[in-house]
């Protein structure tokens, strides 16, 4: 299947099956995160494995009562480190939210490619989400995504057409 398939097919899952991920499975899945691109090869991420039922209960309450992802067996929480881009790389450097979330899309990918579902969580009391896992208060917490087997067919959204979001030489 072809990285289009992939991201064609992929769709953001709200009902999980209790079924655990092989370690295997989920060690490419965070394997791909790893290696994705960064400004300056920085790799300014983290990410944090919640497996413990009363942190995902926790997580999930954060998260502006979207329970569906506790149900899940793994939640990821993606972390960024601006300190460490300013102190290398000056205060230019404001790629880094932009580098962890492209890490973020790449385990979101090989995720669909191993047969689980994702859902992207931006909204969530960032605040909350650090005293629950303990994040320092230097660090970033930029995105949350539930990992598990999907226990429904996720319906299709839509897309814009292309036209809508491309123009060419100028905006």
């Amino acid at each position: 299947m072809s990285v289009l398939d992939i991201i064609r097919e992929r769709k953001s899952v709200r009902k999980y099956k209790e079924d655990s991920i092989p370690e295997e499975v989920l060690f490419r899945v965070l394997e791909a995160a790893r290696l994705a691109p960064s400004g300056k090869n920085l790799q300014p991420w983290k990410f944090i494995i919640v497996k413990d039922r009363t942190l995902k209960e926790e997580l999930a309450e954060a998260s502006a009562g979207q329970f569906f992802i506790a149900k899940a067996p793994v939640i990821i929480v993606a972390c960024g480190f601006p300190d460490y881009c300013y102190a290398n790389m000056g205060r230019y450097m404001k790629s880094w939210s932009v580098d962890v979330t492209i890490a973020v899309e790449h385990l979101i990918l090989v995720a669909q490619e191993e047969g689980l579902g994702t859902c992207w969580i931006g909204s969530f009391e960032e605040q909350d989400v650090k005293s629950i896992l303990n994040v320092p208060e230097n660090v970033k917490v930029l995105a949350l995504t539930p990992l598990g087997y999907p226990d429904e067919e996720p319906r299709d959204r839509g897309r814009k057409v292309l036209a809508e979001v491309v123009s060419y030489d100028t905006f």
